[in-house]
């Protein structure tokens, strides 16, 4: 195990690079960058003329380093953080970039996990219930509420869900994760709750999209193992079915959804970042439109390769997920070693 961690890191290393390098030049494609946005800064709102704009927005990129070639603004960022896990400077938020990720990841990602625990544990669950319950009025409703969920929109359903709070129910507390009373206090009961009533819509959606995805796999993957000659050779053997499902079929019936857990974090984090974006929370979601907005492409830059990273971290987590579920894959692994 410990020599199949070591390769699949060693081999992540070069992948990361190179989605650096794709990451970087799609984002500079764009014509504009953040000293056009001090230029229209200054004569919208500080009355400057044409020409004075032009001046300081020249000398910020001089001194940022933006007029330099687009390799050398590549380097200079990639070796900032290989040698000093220096991110770059922020040139919106004015702080470094490593700041800005500490202050909106750690929200982000614990949303995102609870978003994934809560869609993995009632995707499943629901999802053998129908397939147990096959063409009855629970498997129908499921496969309605699995259709719905996988084909609305997150964004759309954020912005109804954000019109009936403000609009219909006149909630004023949005975009923030704690009323004003609970922002500095110390942990409490009472701040644990103020905290899912803020955030509920966001862990609401996300989990939804999730939970219809492992319904939908969980029912038809365990509806062909019952039908396996191991499952009727158990029920043969005079097992009770519900030993006959829990122990034999759902285990095997497992191993497609522990594939996708490679690719779900990156899905609740997507997920979460539609939601954050239109609700305004402090994540990293409205953190990369804002920045894309303005051409603060180190924020960018770094926001898509700890996506990336998160990519290439959940796809190790699911290879050693699947050799602790499947004897087969781990006994393979040893015998090729």
């Amino acid at each position: 195990m410990f020599r199949f961690l070591t390769v699949r890191i060693l081999g992540a290393i070069p992948l990361l690079f190179l989605l650096s390098v794709v990451t970087f030049a799609i984002i500079q494609a764009p014509p504009g960058d953040y000293g056009d946005y001090i230029r229209s800064m200054l004569i919208n709102q500080g009355g400057a003329t044409q020409e004075q704009a032009d001046q300081q927005a020249e000398a910020y990129r001089e001194a940022n380093g933006l007029n330099d070639p687009l390799p050398i603004q590549y380097v200079n960022w990639i070796t900032g953080i290989v040698t000093r896990f220096d991110f770059g400077h922020s040139l919106y938020y004015n702080k470094p970039v490593g700041n800005v990720v500490a202050e909106r990841l750690p929200a982000t990602i614990m949303l995102a996990l609870t978003c994934h625990f809560l869609a993995s544990l009632f995707g499943i669950s629901l999802g053998i219930i129908a397939a147990t319950r096959q063409y009855s009025w629970i498997d129908t409703t499921l496969g309605i509420i699995s259709f719905l969920g996988m084909t609305i929109p997150r964004f759309l359903m954020a912005i109804i869900i954000l019109y009936l709070l403000v609009f219909q129910l006149n909630v004023s507390e949005i975009g923030m994760f704690f009323s004003a009373r609970y922002g500095g206090a110390e942990w409490s009961w009472g701040k644990f709750v103020n905290l899912v009533q803020h955030i509920w819509p966001v862990v609401f959606i996300a989990t939804f999209g999730g939970l219809a995805y492992n319904m939908r796999v969980m029912r038809a993957n365990l509806l062909d193992v019952l039908n396996a000659q191991y499952v009727e050779t158990a029920r043969a053997k005079g097992l009770p079915e519900g030993a006959v499902i829990m122990r034999h079929a759902v285990p095997n019936a497992l191993h497609p959804l522990v594939a996708y857990q490679g690719v779900v974090l990156p899905y609740m984090l997507t997920g979460e970042i539609e939601v954050a974006i239109v609700f305004g929370l402090a994540t990293v979601g409205p953190a990369i439109v804002g920045s894309m907005g303005v051409g603060d492409v180190f924020v960018t830059a770094t926001f898509m390769l700890v996506l990336a990273a998160t990519l290439i971290v959940g796809n190790i987590i699911a290879d050693i997920l699947l050799a602790v579920l499947d004897p087969r894959i781990r006994l393979g692994g040893e015998k090729s070693a």
